[in-house]
């Protein structure tokens, strides 16, 4: 399974529950669809949301991402990482 890193760039002022409730909403969308999203950052200054998910392809993930309402600016595959 691959890894995606996605970006929402229109967030701003979003709290650390506001967030919680986006990720949970994805957790709940990807029944299914093969993807799971694993962690979820965000800056209410900049308003950037960052997700790490795996899921089979992009498109996948922003099928999810569609369904829970806040679909991402960007994705990007993340094929090498580290711990």
């Amino acid at each position: 399974m691959a890894h995606f890193m996605d970006i929402h760039k229109n967030m701003k002022g979003l709290t650390k529950d506001q967030l919680l409730e986006a990720h949970n909403q994805d957790l709940a969308n990807e029944q299914g669809t093969g993807v799971h999203f694993q962690k979820a950052w965000g800056d209410p200054t900049s308003g950037w949301v960052f997700c790490l998910s795996e899921g089979p392809n992009r498109e996948a993930i922003q099928q999810v991402h569609r369904r829970s309402g806040h679909p991402a600016d960007e994705i990007f595959e993340v094929p090498v990482s580290v711990e």
